[in-house]
């Protein structure tokens, strides 16, 4: 088969002479298929033996909190999603549906249509609410037993940005995780109060490589390499190394110096890597962080960008 040589909106405007807003408002609104099915996307190139279809008059697809651009990639074994910062990952009590994978599936039956792969989407790991970037969900039981063990032996790359506060350098960090680590946090065994005994059995082996990629007024622009994957290990690996996250409003109660202030815990889940599931091929994912981290990032160098 030839290359594709259009994008359905080009083909939109060809077809009805109309301008291009108009034809990529046609688009977003639902009202164009390609092949029978509803694309969403002005952007998506195709061929010229792809059949288009408008319908004027067809219900507008109803917006979520998910643009299209949220969908990194998506196949019939897994989705990759860029989640902004302030959503949850999944629900954190029953009958919560105002959640990453509860609008992804909602934005994923607009995209593909009403024929797409519509099962529910498999987890096999989370990022924190504040945290925005690159989450994968399952969508086959293939996919969902082959990540999941790939998780659970360190076989998903995964590679964070952050704004940490003061001058971070190089380290290693590993460190057992509990739930509680003597003063009422999750954290360290050992660093709230010091002890020569093993850690207990539900301590959890936690491994972060720490690497500074930027001075910053105040601060460092790090970037986090996680071994392991434990809930909250970077954020309570950089506070106990004395460099809290710029917006961070749990771990932070021991930092003395002066805090920069932050919407939100100063996070990116920046690059995901893993091997796919059905073809053993490489998957690389990466997005950079969204334009709130950006902005406290070129303040605090003061220029713009990240």
């Amino acid at each position: 088969m030839d290359s594709p040589t259009l994008t359905v909106s080009a083909a939109v405007r060809e077809q009805l002479s109309i301008s291009w807003s108009k034809a990529k408002q046609l688009c977003t609104e639902g009202r164009v298929t390609v092949d029978g099915k509803r694309c969403l996307d002005p952007a998506r190139l195709i061929h010229k033996t792809n059949v288009v279809a408008v319908d004027r008059f067809a219900p507008k697809v109803e917006k979520g909190p998910l643009s299209r651009e949220a969908i990194v990639y998506a196949d019939k074994d897994f989705v990759v999603c860029n989640k902004p910062a302030g959503m949850l990952s999944v629900a954190d009590v029953e009958g919560n549906k105002d959640t990453l994978a509860d609008h992804m599936r909602t934005l994923l039956r607009r995209v593909e249509g009403k024929d797409g792969h519509d099962v529910p989407l498999g987890v096999v790991h989370r990022i924190d609410r504040d945290t925005s970037g690159l989450i994968v969900f399952t969508r086959s039981p293939l996919a969902h037993r082959m990540l999941a063990e790939a998780f659970q032996e360190h076989d998903i790359e995964r590679l964070y940005h952050g704004i940490a506060h003061g001058e971070v350098h190089e380290e290693r960090v590993e460190t057992s995780l509990l739930l509680d680590r003597g003063d009422g946090l999750r954290g360290s065994f050992g660093y709230f109060r010091r002890s020569a005994e093993e850690p207990p059995e539900d301590a959890k082996r936690s491994v972060t490589f720490i690497k500074p990629l930027e001075s910053l007024n105040g601060a460092t622009l790090v970037e986090c390499r996680l071994h392991t994957g434990r809930q909250h290990q970077i954020r309570i690996h950089l506070s106990e190394l004395g460099h809290p996250l710029v917006g961070e409003k749990v771990y932070i109660r021991e930092y003395t110096a002066q805090k920069i202030e932050a919407g939100r815990t100063m996070l990116h889940a920046r690059m995901l890597s893993f091997a796919h599931p059905r073809t053993g091929k490489a998957m690389n994912f990466e997005r950079p962080p969204p334009e709130d981290m950006a902005a406290i990032a070129a303040r605090l160098r003061g220029k713009q960008g990240l």
